[in-house]
């Protein structure tokens, strides 16, 4: 009988949290609303359903709840094609309930593009999208990976255009948040000197916080000791902030010689003053004891491993006649190999991963 008494507050919250998703909620602060018959407040239409909350920027956990009558196939996005979630199954007349955290900005996409709709934006997607509830609260205190770097990792505003930092959300749960700080064009250089890109950073890094940098693809005339002056610069920065940096050697452009392989030049970072960049980070990342990404590495093998024709389809080669930026399918593939290195490394606590 004592255990008895011991585990009745237990099963109570347990059944009070059953509950609280039941009734969909809207946003802090606004209060608690019962759902309008077509689906949770906030919310519209169907295929997708599209979310939006008036709330000021930061970091918010939010609550799905996934399912319905029918089987579903339910993937999420956030702000500016963001993917949150995975396509996630549902079988007919059951539910499941998915949690994720959504970085709010003002821009929601490029530091130093358009600015976006205020508020926070959600698109229930995917082949059958089935939304049951959904609830949205503020966490301030959730830790960060920010993502420093260019277009091939920035949220990208326009499909086909993916960059993989835009990906990478899905890979990772509700105890983290991706502030993807990315921006088209950015060398190492100008990445300092503009006031929206590290100088607005900076001051975010909060202790423990994870900063990721792949800087390379612009700095096609940046000389060797500017290149690893700029590096070392946010290196420094970040390590004085708390943060903890972590050097991404940039993806491979999808150029291959005759034989099959990659251009030992264009397509391997070497800039027009023959600096390897991709060799330059990891000399940093070995005398500044930085933990390395070595992404060039392993994109390389991936699109070797297709070859010239069906490495197509991990960039815009068809679309756009572009070897540098990546597809959907490439971004979803190479935030893959991000997410594998950071696990690996212990980078990131293993509950994190999805």
């Amino acid at each position: 009988m004592p255990v008895a008494r011991r585990t009745a507050p237990a099963l109570l919250a347990a059944v009070a949290a059953v509950a609280a998703l039941a009734t969909p909620a809207v946003a802090e602060p606004a209060p608690l609303q019962r759902p309008a018959a077509s689906g949770p407040a906030g919310c519209t239409g169907s295929a997708p359903v599209i979310c939006h909350y008036d709330v000021a920027p930061g970091t918010y956990r939010v609550t799905a709840r996934l399912g319905g009558a029918t089987e579903g196939r339910t993937t999420v996005s956030a702000e500016t094609r963001r993917v949150v979630l995975g396509e996630t199954p549902t079988v007919a007349g059951r539910q499941v309930v998915r949690t994720f955290t959504v970085d709010v900005r003002e821009p929601e996409g490029e530091p130093t593009g358009a600015s976006g709709s205020p508020g926070l934006d959600l698109a229930f997607g995917g082949p059958a999208p089935l939304l049951a509830g959904l609830h949205v609260a503020s966490a301030p205190r959730t830790p960060q990976l920010f993502l420093i770097g260019d277009s091939t990792v920035c949220d990208q505003l326009g499909s086909p255009y993916t960059g993989w930092g835009q990906e990478l959300p899905q890979y990772l749960r509700a105890g983290i948040s991706v502030a993807n700080h990315a921006d088209s064009g950015e060398s190492s250089q100008t990445y300092l000197d503009q006031p929206q890109l590290f100088p607005t950073v900076r001051p975010l890094i909060r202790r423990g916080d994870t900063v990721l940098i792949q800087l390379a693809h612009n700095d096609k005339q940046t000389t060797e000791a500017d290149y690893r002056a700029n590096l070392t610069t946010m290196i420094g920065a970040i390590r004085a902030e708390g943060g903890r940096p972590v050097l991404v050697t940039p993806i491979v452009r999808r150029w291959f010689n005759a034989d099959g392989t990659l251009d030992n030049g264009t397509a391997l970072l070497v800039n027009g003053l023959g600096v390897d960049l991709p060799a330059q980070i990891r000399l940093l990342a070995a005398e500044y004891d930085v933990p390395l990404v070595d992404l060039t590495a392993l994109t390389r093998q991936r699109v070797e491993e297709l070859g010239p024709d069906a490495s197509k389809a991990l960039y815009l080669t068809d679309e756009k006649r572009d070897n540098t930026h990546t597809s959907e399918r490439g971004a979803t593939e190479y935030a893959a190999m991000v997410r594998d290195a950071l696990r690996d490394q212990h980078l990131l606590p293993g509950r994190l991963f999805r």
